[in-house]
């Protein structure tokens, strides 16, 4: 099987210029995805996982290296120098990236925020409409919070928002950071469940993950990052908590 996505010596750094320092992210990084699997990645809180995901998703523009994707639309692109376009379609129509942090526009309901990811596919406003009410009661937010604005819901409600509204577009690459860090054990349970129903779909996924136990038997392969550096994990096996 061809890769989706495949990462050859990435480097990304940030400089400070009020202290005048120059702080290196992630240096010479290289991995790869094929089609239809869970990588997942793990290391210390600020050895650079977030900032590699940020790269692939160019919330980050990278110092050196390339990110082949290959696109359904365009082809193979190298999202470290695609133009802003390009990137904007991808991220409409294949890309999907769920954070910890939801961040929407002002004045925006619930429902709506849902609604709009499915119609930005190319959906019917029936369809979306159909679909927000599966994801929304999937992840068991209270309807009266659907009509609501994002801003008066408490940290974990925001978060199971935001995994929904990323997982109800199927894109056929996700990139998860860190997305059941301030959940109970049943939501996570919730996100698992659609984890394994976008892999069976064919979904392709790079996720960040401190809780190991919700990663047993999901990743088919494991990185390990440490002082900015990939490292393939001994087992090549699903990764297991034993």
């Amino acid at each position: 099987m061809d890769n989706l996505l495949t990462i050859e010596h990435l480097s990304k750094s940030f400089t400070l210029h009020n202290l005048n320092k120059h702080i290196p992210a992630v240096e010479d990084v290289s991995l790869y995805l094929k089609g239809g699997e869970f990588v997942g990645v793990t290391g210390k809180s600020g050895s650079g996982k977030s900032t590699v995901l940020k790269c692939i998703y160019r919330t980050y523009l990278p110092n050196s290296g390339h990110i082949w994707y290959q696109s359904e639309r365009f082809g193979r692109v190298d999202l470290a120098a695609a133009s802003e376009q390009v990137i904007t379609q991808l991220r409409k129509l294949e890309i999907g990236y769920v954070s910890q942090f939801l961040n929407v526009m002002p004045r925006t309901t619930a429902r709506e925020l849902v609604q709009n990811a499915i119609v930005e596919m190319g959906h019917d406003r029936e369809y979306a409409e159909q679909e927000t009410v599966k994801m929304l009661e999937h992840f068991e937010l209270e309807r009266s919070l659907w009509d609501s604005y994002p801003a008066t819901f408490s940290g974990g409600e925001k978060l199971r928002l935001n995994i929904a509204r990323a997982m109800v577009k199927r894109p056929r690459l996700l990139l998860l950071d860190e997305p059941t860090a301030s959940l109970d054990q049943s939501s996570k349970l919730k996100v698992k469940q659609l984890i394994e129903q976008l892999m069976a779909q064919g979904t392709t996924m790079l996720g960040i993950f401190h809780d190991l136990e919700f990663m047993e038997n999901l990743c088919d392969r494991e990185y390990r990052i440490k002082d900015g550096r990939f490292y393939v994990a001994e087992k090549a096996e699903k990764l297991t908590t034993s």
